[in-house]
């Protein structure tokens, strides 16, 4: 397996360990995610420093937040100042320098503390950051990247529309050149952090007849004349994300807001799904983990017959299919992100990895309920939190029904005859 850069990731550790508040503790190590590579220390230390924060910062106020529906501000204000908005971007734009294997742990840890903040930071560093490094200028990169990738703001990303759902090249929102500026119009519909976020990257259809190489990118600020929101969507679960729409009504750009070329916009957003499926994969094996976790400790304290309930057998099966479908979806997550990495194509592969992650999600969230009983249905406890949480993980950056044509158009183009 691909090692980290050492220098990068020695100032990524020495960073998070400098700015981690004092009153962080040592921890019992929870259920493992122990890498077998050689370098694996310096990944070690980012995951311990991730696990910290979630466990004494995010997991006590994840239900809270869940109930009041309420933006974890402070708490992603820290992920910030942890470096954890910018993973991927290099140092001198404002980001950590890291790699994508330490990004998919990192959300591993940080979603198993609360989903929410996980999905948060997986689209300021996948959706937001990643394709505006990728295509930016120097100039855009310095207004539209660096604070970004600082925590000193936020990004989301509008490509899905009310009517196109998984047809990504029918953008009916269009972005036509009036002078030096772009006019925009139209609605993108489901967008994460909407509300909460001080710019978005926009996917607009600029020449409908060249259909989907018609497609380009804006970068447009929050408050822009003409951009406004739709009413903040009351969810199943992640609740304490923002989620609503983008309305573009006459919304005027200046022509250098314009991302990559003209007609740059559907390869933009389609690597981007790339990179933002390994994200998802890693916010649902959090869920998973966190599910294990929490069904395995209730399991070994809840008695019955006057023993743990975790000596029952049938528990003891609903255990072990836990483990196996995390550490599987793992692998195929880590796979991914290491052909991200070492710049291998790896469309297959994420779409592997967030459909199985995404798969195990949810299914051991429903093991944990099962594992908790009547306990496991009441919000006292967090497994019904986690199975909400989980189910979007099968919706976002992509159904399970677009992974498996990925996937199997991906195959049958391998295995042509």
């Amino acid at each position: 397996m691909a090692a980290l850069t050492r220098r990068a990731s020695t100032n990524m550790v020495t960073s998070c360990l400098r700015r981690r508040p004092a009153s962080f503790a040592p921890l019992r190590r929870g259920y493992s995610t122990q890498l077998t590579e050689p370098d694996s220390e310096e990944y070690d230390m980012m995951k311990q420093t991730c696990r910290d924060f979630a466990e004494t910062v995010l997991k006590p106020i994840a239900g809270e937040l869940d109930r009041e529906h309420r933006y974890p501000a402070e708490q992603i204000a820290q992920m910030g100042e942890l470096g954890l908005l910018g993973m991927m971007v290099p140092e001198e734009y404002g980001g950590t320098g890291m790699d994508a294997l330490a990004y998919a742990i990192a959300m591993e840890e940080i979603s198993a503390g609360c989903a929410s903040s996980g999905v948060i930071m997986s689209v300021n560093n996948s959706l937001y950051c990643d394709p505006v490094m990728r295509y930016a200028t120097e100039e855009q990169k310095a207004e539209w990247l660096v604070p970004f990738a600082s925590g000193q703001k936020l990004g989301c990303f509008g490509l899905s529309e009310p009517g196109n759902g998984s047809d990504a090249a029918a953008a009916s929102t269009t972005a036509v050149l009036d002078g030096d500026e772009w006019v925009i119009n139209g609605t993108k519909a489901w967008i994460t952090n909407a509300h909460d976020a001080d710019a978005a990257l926009v996917l607009a259809t600029t020449d409908k007849s060249l259909k989907h190489k018609g497609i380009s990118a804006f970068l447009v600020a929050a408050g822009t004349p003409g951009f406004t929101l739709g009413k903040k969507e009351d969810k199943l679960g992640i609740r304490a994300s923002s989620t609503g729409n983008l309305i573009f009504e006459d919304c005027r750009v200046p022509k250098a807001n314009l991302l990559g070329k003209l007609g740059d916009g559907f390869k933009l957003a389609m690597s981007t799904l790339d990179g933002g499926r390994i994200g998802i994969a890693g916010q649902a094996l959090g869920i998973a983990k966190a599910s294990l976790e929490c069904a395995a400790h209730y399991a070994q304290t809840r008695k019955t017959f006057n023993v743990p309930i975790a000596k029952h057998q049938a528990i003891q099966f609903m255990i072990a299919d836990m483990a196996m479908r995390l550490e599987s979806a793992r692998l195929l997550t880590h796979r991914a992100a290491i052909l991200k990495t070492n710049k291998e194509p790896y469309t297959k592969e994420a779409a592997m990895a967030k459909l199985a992650a995404s798969e195990a999600a949810t299914a051991n969230a429903h093991a944990a309920i099962q594992v908790l009983g009547g306990m496991g249905y009441v919000s006292d406890m967090p497994a019904e939190r986690y199975y909400r949480d989980a189910r979007i993980t099968e919706i976002y950056e992509g159904t399970s029904e677009i992974q498996r044509l990925v996937i199997a158009g991906q195959v049958l183009k391998e295995l042509a005859i």
